[in-house]
């Protein structure tokens, strides 16, 4: 593990970013004169020039990742630490703690079971090192599904009984989503953040080693100017082919590229979101995000808040800095193609939203290209798409006209075609090299080194995984192209998109949903491959990896989420992760969790109306304005009682945030109850304190508080002036 504090050599940038810049620059300029003089061979024209434009950003963009995984590998193979450059070594032994940190998870519409199994597994964890003192764990509630918000609060007390965890594992839902993620984070910090040195911030799906969590801790101790600091997260847990590919991927050649980042970024690196600690202070301080003037989707509230975060709090004096090498991060990937767009349907707004503050007055240069980079992620599809069109558009006008053996006015002699064949095989084994070398040598560096060969299942499964992910790859770029493209075009057209829950399982896609969101792009492959096969046949093998991709893209969508498919694939040894060969102790306590909870019940809000105590740890959950009285949710109340199956989702949520409403519900069911048990000559139920629960009034119903655990700790807040763009 890094040791940020006391290491100049970590702040010493200049260098670091020459060795990234200069060769970049260099590369960047041979690919972009081979191919002007691939494009110039026997005219110029406006087609060609926007090709040559094109071709320059997205090459410049690849160029950047290249350079950045070469060193990681070169870091990686020599066993160097990207910050320190010192030998690489293990973590050590577990340091002590003199502050105190909060686990906050902000969820929004989970999969509650999930959610309390990952927290589970968590603070199992961390309650094995014996630091478990210095630790409480909130979960930040944004749920709008009412069945949804019965269930976590059930889930939690459970969760505060099974872990002994009642006092340190809290729990607080928000009525006003202002600011989503963000803002929920915001709000806890403006509560809670000032008793607290740092806060690790949890995605609903994340799980964290408990040593991890600890040597964050201190990390943040050791440094007094650190703002964040980010582990790198490895996809877990999947099961279908598709994911079960990325997981492979992202383990393999995601932590030399994350290396090389950290080598150059320093103390200017970047923050996901997620499984990373941040000094409440200056969250606090610097990090009110604003909103942006206009509407959505450019304006309004800050979807893709992470990358800003990080260049803010970077602008406030703090560093930002990644640790690659710390082990004991995990998150999980979206099960399908399908679902995995949507997810960047998301995050192509939010990173478009980006161009409106690279021009903010003091972030670090390094923050904004962050931000840049953000946004060609996504505007990289649209150009890569419009370089295959142009391209194609020029082979075949060039193969309807022919070649202008005279040009205008007296010519003698006939001007000849020229061919450029040098340079054109140039330009395409640049590209390969580009695209192809650092995945090829990170297998080799794998290969090379017998543990961790062993840890993805062999030499031969190595081999075998990187050939199908290979292969699998070629084929999704082209969807991925498309559905971006199309993102950006609706974003610059004034289309937002609204905030659901992410589906977290295991979810398959049928025929009838893959050929609706897929058959435009099987389309477009048609059509595309019939033009060059009719106009230009000999051009046909170099746009065929693109439409092979979107002509298969119905199949694939439905075969890749099959969980069959995927255990089919671990059966035969491909994608095999260390993950899956020797699953560590956290995510073996994730399954067993998992397994605990797969058969308890997800109570909802008609068992919050039948059932007292779920009645009386909802009221003691709920805020004391709650407990004013309102007719119009008094007639609510009464009509829940009546036809609780009536009341839409809204109504619900109403009731559930009056105390005084649900106390009026529960009275009025327990006295249909009672009468049903006289008739039938039945005890009257008491509850644990010896009076009927559900007629308790309600000042008996907030004392009632004590028999539960604590929902939140007392108040300490912390001021969160807004920032300036």
């Amino acid at each position: 593990m890094s040791k940020l504090p006391g290491n100049p050599e970590a702040l010493r940038t200049g260098w670091r970013r020459a060795l990234l810049f200069l060769p970049a620059l260099v590369t960047v300029t041979a690919g972009v004169v081979l191919m002007a003089q691939v494009l110039g061979t026997n005219s110029f024209s406006a087609a060609e020039a926007a090709i040559l434009v094109v071709f320059a950003a997205s090459f410049g963009w690849i160029t950047l990742s290249f350079w950045a995984a070469l060193i990681g590998l070169g870091l990686r193979a020599l066993r160097r630490d990207p910050l320190t450059l010192k030998a690489a070594r293990e973590d050590g032994e577990l340091p002590t703690l003199r502050t105190r940190t909060a686990i906050v998870m902000p969820i929004y519409s989970e999969d509650t079971r999930r959610v309390f199994a990952g927290l589970a597994a968590t603070y199992r964890s961390l309650q094995a090192t014996s630091r478990l003192a210095h630790f409480d764990f909130f979960v930040l509630s944004d749920t709008t599904n009412p069945d949804i918000w019965v269930a976590e609060e059930v889930f939690w007390r459970d969760a505060c009984d099974d872990l002994d965890a009642g006092g340190r594992l809290f729990y607080r839902r928000r009525n006003d989503n202002f600011g989503r993620k963000a803002g929920n984070i915001a709000d806890w910090v403006k509560s809670w953040g000032g008793a607290y040195e740092g806060m690790v911030v949890l995605d609903a799906d994340s799980v964290m080693a408990g040593e991890t969590l600890v040597r964050l801790a201190a990390a943040l101790e050791a440094d007094p100017g650190a703002g964040i600091v980010q582990t790198l997260p490895l996809a877990a847990n999947r099961e279908t082919l598709f994911a079960r590919a990325l997981q492979f991927a992202t383990r393999l050649y995601g932590p030399p590229l994350a290396t090389g980042h950290a080598f150059w970024q320093a103390g200017e690196s970047n923050y996901f979101g997620h499984n990373a600690i941040i000094r409440t202070r200056a969250f606090a301080a610097c990090c009110g995000l604003p909103e942006l003037t206009g509407a959505p989707p450019l304006g309004g509230e800050i979807l893709s808040h992470d990358f800003v975060e990080a260049a803010f709090i970077r602008r406030g004096g703090w560093r930002v800095w990644m640790l690659p090498e710390l082990r004991g991060s995990w998150e999980e990937l979206p099960s399908n193609i399908i679902d995995y767009a949507v997810r960047d349907r998301r995050w192509a707004q939010g990173n478009l939203q980006h161009t409106r503050l690279l021009g903010a007055r003091g972030l670090h240069w390094v923050g904004r290209l962050h931000m840049a980079m953000g946004v060609l992620a996504f505007v990289a599809s649209p150009l890569w798409l419009l370089l295959l069109l142009l391209s194609s558009a020029v082979v075949v006008q060039q193969a309807v006209t022919g070649h202008s053996y005279f040009v205008p006015g007296y010519s003698l002699f006939p001007v000849w075609p020229e061919y450029r064949p040098a340079q054109t095989y140039a330009v395409l084994a640049m590209t390969a090299v580009i695209l192809f070398l650092p995945k090829l040598l990170a297998v080799l560096l794998t290969l090379a080194r017998r543990e961790e060969r062993r840890a993805f299942g062999g030499g031969a499964r190595l081999i075998a995984g990187a050939v199908g992910e290979l292969l699998f790859s070629m084929l999704l770029a082209p969807v991925m192209m498309l559905f971006h493209s199309t993102f950006v075009l609706t974003v610059l057209l004034g289309r937002t998109v609204g905030w659901g829950a992410q589906p977290r399982d295991d979810r398959g896609v049928d025929w009838a949903d893959a050929t609706q969101r897929h058959g435009g792009h099987a389309a477009i492959g048609a059509v595309w491959a019939s033009a060059i096969f009719w106009f230009a046949p000999a051009f046909l093998p170099w746009v065929a990896p693109v439409v092979l991709g979107m002509l298969a893209a119905i199949p694939m969508a439905v075969l890749s989420s099959r969980v069959a498919t995927g255990r089919m694939a671990r059966r035969l040894g491909l994608f095999l992760t260390p993950e899956e060969v020797a699953p560590p102790v956290e995510l073996r306590l994730l399954a067993a969790e998992l397994d605990r909870l797969a058969h308890r019940k997800l109570p909802g809000f008609l068992d919050l109306l039948r059932d007292e105590r779920l009645s009386r740890l909802h009221g003691s959950l709920l805020g004391s304005e709650s407990r004013e009285k309102d007719s119009d949710l008094l007639a609510l109340a009464a009509r829940a009682v009546a036809d609780a199956d009536g009341l839409n989702s809204l109504e619900r949520l109403r009731l559930l945030g009056s105390a005084a409403a649900l106390q009026t519900a529960a009275q009025s069911a327990a006295r249909e109850r009672r009468v049903e048990r006289e008739a039938r000559a039945a005890v009257a139920a008491v509850g644990p304190d010896g009076l009927d629960c559900a007629v308790l009034p309600v000042a008996t119903l907030a004392a009632s508080c004590s028999l539960f655990p604590p929902a939140v700790p007392p108040l300490s807040p912390l001021e969160m002036p807004q920032q300036r763009v």
